[in-house]
């Protein structure tokens, strides 16, 4: 790469030395500042306009190490060419452990001046990569967090009007007289809950690919609650689970069979408005493997035999667990039932 339109500034204590490299680099078309101490270096410094800085090791007010140390501190500062003497290998080394790009061995040679034409050429070549990629890096930053904003609005947008949906459904509910047409309203009711309480986690979450299930869980066993308590129901659900997150398709899904396993416990399971508990019990059993428990203390249920009400509940756990890969089975327990999601994650 040319130095063609480079600014150089040479901080070097040896007047006739300094003036044979301007004149050398200046017939390749560089400009070069010569200064003799580290205190005017540093005020060139503060134009801000330099392509790379050599400095010798050997100056009026100080050595180039303690030079350097201060420059490579600045968050604009160029690129760093060390010059030593030949016997002096050592300095070149601790120069480059502080930050130099590269070092040239002085000598009173032609060869002096052109290891350092090659050694500010590869500098700067080195830095406008450098410069070039980080710059990508930011952008693409903040493109990642403007999409990860506009995500986040449109999950509090989307659980607003599930949330909205979910109230509607619950007015048309009050509105009817029809039991069976009130129960299947409050069904469909729970159901668009569970799902606007993903959004609702996605949309608080610095992370939207992933759910944390436990906290989800939690508000949704609350939101169940809430609605059970306005109906009179005397059971109380009670959550134990891990600390996890989960995929955010997965967490849509395992949410939906949870607001129906523990939908239909808490109608069917306790007979004559009995007060009674159902768990969610949430963990890793192994490796990969992730366990959902829904149990109650009720009448009991194998998962076998005449389903009660119309089906519906059964027939959206079924084909959920389905779509998500997972298996669903009943536990043979003394008392009650146990109901066990086994999810791969």
């Amino acid at each position: 790469m040319p130095t063609q339109s480079t600014k150089i500034i040479y901080v070097e204590d040896d007047p006739a030395l300094g003036r044979l490299v301007q004149k050398a680099l200046g017939r390749h078309g560089s400009h070069v500042e010569h200064v003799t101490s580290a205190r005017c270096g540093f005020q060139l410094l503060a134009a801000g306009d330099a392509d790379v800085l050599v400095v010798d090791h050997y100056l009026a007010d100080g050595t180039g190490l303690d030079m350097l140390e201060k420059v490579v501190r600045r968050a604009d500062a160029p690129p760093v060419i060390y010059v030593t003497g030949s016997t002096e290998a050592a300095i070149a080394v601790a120069a480059l452990k502080a930050g130099a790009a590269d070092y040239v061995l002085k000598s009173v040679g032609e060869d002096f001046v052109e290891l350092l034409r090659s050694a500010i050429d590869q500098a700067i070549a080195t830095s406008r990569l450098q410069r070039a990629r980080e710059r990508a890096e930011q952008e693409m930053r903040e493109a990642r967090e403007r999409a990860e904003m506009a995500l986040a609005e449109v999950n509090h947008r989307v659980a607003n009007s599930l949330a909205l949906v979910a109230a509607l459904v619950r007015m048309q509910m009050t509105a009817v007289a029809d039991p069976a047409a009130k129960e299947a309203l409050a069904e469909t009711q729970g159901r668009i809950t569970a799902i606007a309480g993903i959004h609702r986690r996605l949309y608080t979450n610095d992370d939207v690919r992933f759910v944390e299930i436990d906290a989800y869980l939690g508000n949704l066993a609350k939101d169940i609650q809430a609605s059970m308590s306005l109906d009179g129901s005397p059971v109380f659900i009670r959550l134990i689970a891990d600390p996890l997150r989960l995929p955010t398709d997965k967490a849509v899904s395992v949410g939906v069979i949870v607001n129906e396993l523990v939908t239909n416990a808490a109608k069917y399971a306790y007979t004559d408005r009995q007060p009674g508990e159902i768990r969610i019990r949430a963990g890793v059993t192994s490796p990969g493997k992730l366990e959902i428990a829904v149990e109650d203390d009720g009448i009991g249920w194998t998962g076998q035999g005449k389903i009660h009400g119309t089906g519906v509940g059964s027939r959206v756990i079924t084909a959920t667990a389905s779509g998500l890969g997972a298996t669903l089975l009943y536990d043979s327990v003394t008392r009650g039932t146990c109901a066990r999601l086994m999810i791969d994650i």
